[in-house]
């Protein structure tokens, strides 16, 4: 048997939203998808990701309630130190909040955190010199 990791999943409340926030880290996710209850995308380096409506998940298992607080992330890499300060920036201008400003890791990379629009923490990162 051959089981492999495939993709990352979010349930969302609402899709514009989502994937506008998305779209400013830099994925291609075409405008129609705003409309739909589930959309993906394959990143340039080969991660499937996907964005769930909640009403959609509902219709298949009823009982399902948001969860609160965040326990997967995913980490979106960039291509230096500087570049995480500026995109950490840039969704902060656009009104993303912030988990925690940059600041340079003990593990060795320049490392900040933002909010998707549904509390998700979505990191960003790159290996100090």
């Amino acid at each position: 048997m051959t089981v492999l990791p495939d993709m990352v999943g979010y349930v969302v409340r609402d899709m514009a939203a989502t994937l506008k926030f998305y779209r400013l880290l830099g994925l291609t996710l075409p405008p129609e998808l705003d409309r739909e209850a589930f959309a993906e995308c394959i990143t340039p380096n080969g991660y499937r990701l996907s964005w769930n409506h909640i009403d959609m998940v509902k219709s298949f298992d009823p009982a399902f309630e948001m969860p609160t607080g965040s326990r997967v992330s995913v980490a979106f890499k960039c291509a230096s130190p500087a570049e995480v300060d500026a995109v950490h920036a840039t969704l902060i201008a656009a009104g993303y909040a912030s988990h925690k400003a940059p600041w340079d890791a003990f593990w060795g990379q320049r490392y900040a955190q933002v909010c998707d629009p549904d509390g998700n923490i979505v990191d960003l990162f790159a290996y100090l010199a």
